[in-house]
């Protein structure tokens, strides 16, 4: 293929630094660009009660709390960087896709979202989910989307089950709010959520 005619598409991160979403370099971006750049993407279409929408940043910092409070023993580090990025392509593609619209979009789609993915799975070391730890994962994962749903933005518990079609349960006790104060359920501003989550990043990788 003609190097020059090789699909691209760059976006400039908060750094300055390009990025190619086509061919993503693991070494592309800072800690800090990809917690900014999660911060301001909002779950749910970016419809929120709340003067702020839902970002993935705190919604990632949710599932694992989560994680961390089923677990029988500490989460492993690895594990727990493992939860802690599950969404890391959506802050580069600055979008949030709901699965079933992923069904739709089709396997051009999928095909970015996983090679950037897999950028981040390099550059962080992140190890490989077993079958248990991808079940409980995408558990608490729903369980968060569920509790979201209601508490952030405003579907009913019914409508969570009948429209959304998630079975699991929606929690009434924020579990963020006894780590980081505030009202619960209320979203984070985009400085805050990204200044948290690079926080817990960081925190992480030097446990590493």
């Amino acid at each position: 293929m003609d190097v020059d005619r090789a699909p691209r598409a760059w976006i400039r991160l908060p750094s300055g630094a390009p990025l190619d979403l086509i061919n993503p370099s693991p070494q592309a971006w800072t800690d800090e660009d990809l917690a900014k750049r999660l911060a301001r993407t909002f779950r749910w279409g970016g419809e929120s009660l709340w003067a702020w929408p839902l970002s993935v940043a705190q919604h990632s910092l949710l599932v694992l709390e989560l994680r961390r409070a089923w677990a029988d023993t500490p989460l492993p580090v690895g594990e727990q960087l493992a939860e802690l990025l599950h969404d890391a392509e959506e802050g580069f593609l600055g979008f949030d896709c709901i699965s079933p619209l992923k069904r739709v979009l089709g396997q051009p789609f999928s095909d970015v979202a996983d090679r950037l993915m897999r950028a981040v799975s390099l550059r962080y070391a992140l190890p490989d989910w077993t079958p248990e730890a991808h079940r409980v994962h995408k558990q608490a994962d729903v369980v968060a989307a569920a509790s979201e749903a209601v508490h952030c933005t405003g579907w009913s518990r019914d409508e969570v089950r009948d429209v959304l079609r998630i079975e699991f349960p929606v929690l009434d006790v924020d579990p963020l709010q006894a780590i980081y104060g505030g009202m619960a359920w209320e979203p984070w501003a985009s400085d805050v959520a990204a200044s948290r989550f690079l926080a817990e990043l960081k925190r992480l990788t030097k446990a590493r």
